[in-house]
């Protein structure tokens, strides 16, 4: 079996744009996640040296959850002007590397993932979700596991590999569990309201105690801190709306995709006509013999 590499496209952008200095083209046009993006890429597979590496994207918002919850997100700051300027050319040079590029309109990239890495892990291949995302813990299973990038405050942690007994210790919940949790303590990344008060400790043992959401309502009477009694019993509706938002996707609405073949000539193009010297000499190097240079 396979081990394939599925990668958080939009995660991984703005890393490599916060984590590289804000070089540019002769023009102006900015380039720092394009350094950023090609060379965190080449890592990884150099790291992992997996069979096969995909990258998902958005492509537009989550019909479904916008439907649910119309605040869904409603709180995130626009994308930064120069980043916004070099998502189509990291789409372009990740495609170029051989890595499709998987993106649909409406649906979040994070269920494209989702369904993706469940198929495959379905079929006997060992995943790796490479995400700082927490929605991704409840997908990890004994095939799925997720590889998380260093932090930006302390890059020399380096990457984290995340099975399912790291998600307990870092969550106190198993993977299955997940969704669950941050319906109850709330998403704030997401505009997700959780019980107010209710943090990751007392969610933990409530559901160490009662082990599912239902389980939680159904004993709301019984709920300690008491002060949380008449909350929970109030709010249950919304605690189930907010399962749904949390609930990634394990139903794929695009077929399997397959790994890419390099486009070796369209990749040193664009690495030449995005003026990135020290780059493309890398490219070069690294796929010599794949194609004609130039």
């Amino acid at each position: 079996m396979a081990k394939w590499l599925l990668v958080d496209g939009y995660n991984m952008a703005f890393r490599a744009f916060y984590g590289m200095p804000e070089l540019t083209r002769a023009d102006g046009f900015p380039t720092g996640a394009l350094h950023g993006w090609v060379k965190t890429m080449w890592k990884l597979q150099d790291q992992e040296k997996p069979d096969a590496m995909l990258v998902f994207f958005d492509l537009g918002g989550s019909q479904d959850r916008l439907a649910l919850h119309p605040e869904y997100k409603a709180q995130r700051k626009e994308t930064p002007e120069p980043l916004e300027k070099q998502i189509p050319v990291i789409k372009e040079l990740t495609r170029a590397m051989g890595l499709v590029g998987v993106e649909l309109d409406g649906v979040e990239s994070d269920d494209l993932l989702a369904a993706q890495a469940r198929v495959l892990a379905a079929a006997g291949h060992d995943v790796l979700i490479v995400s700082a995302d927490k929605d991704f813990a409840q997908c990890v299973n004994d095939r799925i596991k997720i590889l998380s990038p260093p932090p930006t405050a302390n890059p020399k942690l380096g990457w984290r590999l995340m099975d399912a007994a790291a998600v307990v210790e870092k969550f106190g919940v198993p993977p299955a569990q997940i969704a669950e949790y941050l319906a109850l303590i709330g998403d704030t990344s997401d505009n997700i309201p959780g019980i107010d008060g209710v943090g990751p400790k007392t969610a933990a043992k409530w559901f160490a105690e009662f082990k599912t959401l239902e389980g939680i309502i159904a004993a709301a009477g019984s709920l300690k801190p008491e002060r949380f009694r008449e909350v929970v019993i109030r709010d249950a509706e919304r605690l189930r709306v907010n399962l749904k938002l949390t609930t990634l996707s394990d139903k794929p609405v695009l077929p399997q995709v397959n790994q890419g073949e390099p486009q070796v000539a369209k990749l040193l193009q664009l690495l030449e006509a995005m003026e990135m010297k020290s780059t493309l000499t890398e490219a070069q190097k690294r796929y010599s013999g794949q194609a004609e240079l130039f």
